[in-house]
This record gives structure tokens, sequence and C-alpha cells, in this order.
């Protein structure tokens, strides 16, 4: 029977598998992350520390919701993002924004809290479509990696007691 630590432990390794297979596209592959995507990153590592600390901290009771709960956001949040980046690859090429200057250049001439809402907004280097799988744009695929991650969070709470009450009921 998988424990509470057991599965937060696997969000923390798929979160991790997640960055490294971006990291490799970047280093490797040449594919050079727009600033939507470096925001997406932020949020996989987000819900990766909250997972992390589920499984090292193995919280009992409303503990364990608090972990789920802060994974759970960091995916809501890199969903949504992945979501804007999706919907920007779909638009027609005479709608998409114009391309911006890189998030270093911005971070460094902006207060932040622009940077954020200029990117979120999005540019034409958000809206290119540099490869797919099966039929799929990266960020489609980074959106679908959210949502499981955002029920991995719950199921991560939840399993654990649905598996106990079995076997409770079993015994008896």
């Amino acid at each position: 029977m998988p424990s509470y630590r057991q599965l937060s432990f696997l969000g923390f390794v798929a979160c991790v598998g997640g960055l490294a297979f971006a990291l490799y596209l970047q280093h490797f592959k040449g594919f050079d992350p727009c600033p939507m995507c470096i925001f997406q990153r932020v949020a996989m590592a987000g819900a990766g520390l909250a997972f992390l600390l589920g499984a090292l901290y193995n919280p009992k009771a409303w503990g364990r919701w608090v972990y789920a709960l802060l994974a759970d956001l960091a995916a809501l949040i890199g969903a949504l993002i992945a979501g804007r980046h999706v919907w920007l690859q779909g638009l027609p090429a005479d709608q998409v924004p114009a391309c911006g200057p890189t998030l270093d250049y911005l971070l460094g001439m902006m207060p932040v809290m622009e940077v954020v809402q200029m990117v979120l907004k999005g540019d034409g280097n958000c809206a290119k479509i540099d490869a797919a799988w099966l039929g799929l744009s990266l960020p489609m695929w980074t959106l679908i990696a959210f949502v499981g991650l955002s029920l991995w969070a719950v199921l991560s709470v939840l399993l654990p007691l649905i598996l106990q009450r079995r076997t409770d009921a079993v015994v008896r």
C-alpha cells in the first residue's frame, strides 16, 4: 500500500523529470525557452518543492493537505500559464503580439510585477511552435503535465486514506 510519503516523493520525481527534460531541450536540442516557458519552469519547481517537503516531513492529518494544496496551487498556476501559452500558439499569425525583449533585459529594466504582467500577456516568441510530439506542442504537453500534477497532489492525500479504509473493512 503506497504511503503519503511515497506518493509525494513520486510527485517530486515527476517534477524533477519535467525540469530535466526542459533543460535537456534547452542545452542539447537548442530550444531557447521563451519567458512563458521560464515561468512554467518556476511553477514546476514550486510544485516539486511542495511535494519534496511533504515527502520529507510526512505530516499527519491536515498537514498533508497543506503540502498537497501548495503543490496543487503551483501546478494550477503552471497550468494557467501553459494554457495561455497554448492559446497564444493557436492565434492566427496576424493576431500574434510582436516579439519582445528577453526576460533578463525586462528584469533589469522594470519592476518584477510589471515584468510578470508583460510576460503573461505573451509575445511572438511564445507563439512560435518549435517542436511537436504526437501532434501536440511542448506547451500542450506541459499543460497536460500540470493538470496531472494537480490531480496527483490531491490523490497523494486521498489514496492512502481510501486504501486504509478498504484494508480496515477487509480486516473487520
